[in-house]
Order: C-alpha cells, then structure tokens, then sequence
C-alpha cells in the first residue's frame, strides 16, 4: 500500500515539475521574441515606451521584441542616443532626485547587491543620465515604473549586452 501512495507522490511531483517548467518557458517566450519590424538600420534598439516594449533591429524587415518597464509620468523622454557604456553587475549611486525622494538610500549601492536596481548589467546613455539595465524588481517589467531609465528582466539585458557594442543607435519613442 505505501509504495502506491509513494508512486502516486512521485508522478504528482513529476507532473508540478513538468507544469513549473512550460510556465518558465511560455514567460519567457512572452518576454522576448522575433517580430515584423521596419524602419530602422539593423542594429539598432528602438524603445516603444508607449507599448513598453524595447526592439533590437535585425535587418530590414525584423527584430526582436522585449518587454520592458520604461520612464514614469513626468520621467520619460524621447529622442536618440547611443551606447556610451556597458557594464556587468554595476554599482549604482542614486542621483540626487531620487536621493531627495527616498533619503534613506545609501550613497553607493555595490553590483551584484539584492538591492542594486540595475539588476546583471546596464548600457549607459546621455552621459550616465540614462541606461538600458535589469532590475532586481521583475515585477516592474511593463509599466511606467522608472526615472527615464529602460528596464529589463535580467535574462534579457544579458542577451542584449551581448549583442550591441559602444556606439550602438538607440531611438526612444512615445
């Protein structure tokens, strides 16, 4: 009788794994994927803030689509830039705007910190002002959550790091 109840046990946890795993792969897919897409040269990343949606350009006729969390109201801009950094688990130093705002942040957050927001990596724009990075909060992806800065869950700023260089066009849009 008990090997039954053990038999049972071993194929419902076979069944939760199996579950677990698809709805991994179908959130992940959801996340990312090839799209029609025109307009831009390839290489390029076009940000969509409006669909929160980031674009790399591969040719002239696709691209491919990540969800991201973009500039809150009041904090998103528009306009072009280029990759000027890239950076793997970066510190980050809350600017004074959000320093004022939440006053008990630590002058300097260390990479690779639960509570560093830039998450596995960042490409930096406008001087710093601004970057495309991951977050340790995969709960904002999809909302106007940010101070202008594109984020994204940190699988995806992995694969985009590895894809663009220094210089890389960037093009954000309402």
């Amino acid at each position: 009788m008990s090997h039954i109840i053990i038999k049972r046990a071993a194929v419902f946890v076979t069944f939760v794994l199996v579950w677990a795993l698809l709805a991994a792969a179908v959130a992940h897919s959801a996340t990312r994927n090839v799209v029609s897409f025109s307009g831009f040269a390839p290489g390029t990343i076009v940000v969509k803030t409006g669909e929160r949606h980031l674009y790399y350009v591969l040719d002239g006729n696709r691209a491919v689509r990540y969800s991201v969390g973009v500039g809150r109201a009041g904090k998103a801009w528009t306009g072009e830039a280029r990759i000027e950094g890239k950076y793997v688990e970066p510190a980050w130093a809350p600017p004074d705007e959000i320093r004022r705002e939440q006053p008990h942040l630590p002058a300097l957050i260390p990479g690779g910190d639960e509570n560093n927001p830039m998450g596995a990596a960042a490409l930096t724009l406008r001087g710093g002002e601004y970057a495309i990075h991951g977050t340790n909060n995969p709960g904002s992806i999809g909302g106007f959550v940010s101070y202008g800065c594109i984020r994204m869950y940190n699988r995806d700023i992995r694969e985009l790091y590895r894809m663009v260089d220094i210089g890389t066009p960037v093009v954000v849009e309402r």
